[in-house]
């Protein structure tokens, strides 16, 4: 084994060989899912709390669903927006309980997302509009989207929807 001055050159020298060596084709960089599931949670985790400018900032879907519920606001505020989704419009804006990747291709990520209730428990979004659970079984995960464009993730699907 090499010590001293050899030793360091010779390891600076393997570190910078092990940096160089591509990934093979069609390999997303180690980090890719972890930033993207990061700026999922984010978003959520802004909904959850109110901050609906940062909620605003990892949001890069539709707003036309917030704006027709809501046609007595500036379409232009997106803060205001949310904050009427997740206070009188229906949106569930629950904390993530768990957030796991599915699929991904390209910069697209598939995340299948689990929801805490206000109380703790696992949210469940039930059957609706008269149907009973045969025709609308029980549902406890979520399929949502994140984007990776222009140095950005972006998640382009609203949250739950209870009328």
């Amino acid at each position: 084994m090499f010590t001293g001055r050899v030793g360091q050159i010779l390891a600076v020298g393997l570190i910078l060989l092990v940096a160089c060596v591509p990934l093979p084709s069609g390999t997303r960089a180690p980090n890719e899912e972890v930033l993207a599931n990061a700026a999922l949670l984010d978003f959520f985790d802004a909904l959850h709390q109110g901050d609906y400018a940062a909620a605003d900032r990892l949001y890069g879907g539709s707003y036309e669903t917030l704006r027709d519920w809501n046609p007595d606001l500036d379409p232009g505020d997106h803060a205001a927006l949310w904050l009427a989704a997740c206070t009188r419009n229906g949106l569930q804006c629950l904390p993530v309980r768990s957030a796991n990747l599915q699929t991904q291709t390209g910069n697209t990520f598939i995340f299948i997302v689990e929801f805490s209730a206000l109380d703790g428990a696992l949210f469940v979004l039930g059957p609706c509009c008269g149907a009973d659970e045969t025709e609308m079984p029980p549902q406890s995960t979520f399929e949502y989207t994140v984007t990776h464009h222009n140095g950005q993730f972006w998640i382009m699907d609203l949250p739950v929807y209870v009328p």
